[in-house]
């Protein structure tokens, strides 16, 4: 059996092949991709920035894709077998299990880690269908469709950033950075009656989603921030959110700049600032599915066209496709 695939063969070169369809292997489902995301990070592996690119732990011939829902169709040995006909979606951090890491709670950050659709040894969801193992499965219920199911990874890193913050209802956010992930963070703030400002590009769109404190950069009014999201690639605004914040609350970092970041530490020790990264969904993915099917927040609006495999390295090289809408993302249909 065959299947067509993306697949990354080096700096800026994509192809759909066809490649051995999967099999469930003990502890693993084979699920039919219903839709897939492509974000930042599939990007940088087939620009050949991404760093894992440069330390060996990514290689090409690369099959990516890390956000997707879609029906599981198949069981291997030691899985129950009412996962069959569900929809899922799934963690994209597949860790050993085994380690001090794992056994803390911490599998995300596991040495032995294995990213789907990212580093070597997982390919990705970017396929007709996807072997993965059901440890790391998330159910969907009825309400989170295909297409909520395909947001839910981005929408688990957003949901990790919010809840880092530290807020109260009617306290003051800021968030840097008006792409996927911090639109995703400004709605789930939001939904907690968190007072909700942006920082970035794009803002028209922002404001069509609700967020009227939506300022362009240079702009941004004298208020005192309780907490700030860096949600950019910017590397300066590392730095200017240590300098905004209020002293004694938290600045949060889900944005990797493509240069290294200078922040001063004093600023941080003399603020009483807590500095936190984020890194995967894993923590977030739960509580985004229960966000998304009780309607408290709605990322339907953020995705601009649903387009076929063979269309993604024009997405990927920054070319939007015709009747396209505004929003930051796009989702792929695998079987068109």
């Amino acid at each position: 059996m065959i299947m067509r695939a993306l697949v990354f063969t080096g700096p800026g070169r994509a192809e759909v092949r066809e490649v051995p369809a999967p099999v469930a292997g003990a502890g693993e489902v084979v699920v039919d991709v219903e839709l897939a995301g492509v974000c930042g990070t599939d990007v940088e592996l087939f620009t050949g920035e991404m760093s894992y690119l440069h330390s060996g732990r990514s290689t090409y011939p690369l099959r990516p894709g890390h956000e997707w829902s879609g029906i599981v169709t198949a069981t291997g040995r030691g899985v129950d077998e009412s996962w069959l006909g569900r929809r899922v979606t799934g963690d994209t951090m597949i860790a050993c299990g085994d380690c001090r890491r794992c056994r803390g709670g911490r599998h995300h950050v596991c040495a032995g880690m294995r990213e789907l659709g990212i580093a070597d040894g997982r390919p990705g969801a970017l396929a007709e269908q996807l072997a993965f193992p059901a440890a790391y499965l998330h159910a969907l219920p009825d309400p989170v469709d295909a297409t909520l199911g395909a947001l839910v990874e981005p929408g688990g890193n957003a949901q990790r950033a919010v809840d880092a913050a530290g807020l109260r209802p009617g306290e003051r956010l800021l968030i840097a950075g008006t792409g996927t992930i911090g639109l995703l963070a400004a709605m789930i703030a939001r939904s907690r009656s968190i007072e909700v400002h942006l920082l970035g590009e794009h803002l028209e769109f922002a404001r069509s989603l609700g967020f009227a404190d939506a300022h362009p950069l240079g702009t941004l009014p004298e208020l005192p921030w309780d907490a700030v999201i860096d949600a950019t690639n910017g590397p300066a605004v590392p730095d200017l959110a240590v300098r905004l914040v209020e002293p004694g609350r938290r600045v949060v970092y889900i944005g990797l700049s493509g240069t290294p970041s200078t922040v001063d530490s004093r600023d941080i020790v003399l603020k009483d600032v807590t500095a936190v990264g984020i890194l995967g969904a894993s923590a977030g993915l739960a509580p985004v599915v229960r966000a998304y099917a009780d309607g408290l927040v709605d990322p339907r609006p953020l995705v601009a066209a649903v387009t076929a495999l063979a269309d993604v390295a024009g997405v990927l090289a920054g070319n939007r496709p015709p009747g396209a809408g505004t929003g930051p993302k796009f989702l792929v249909d695998p079987r068109r």
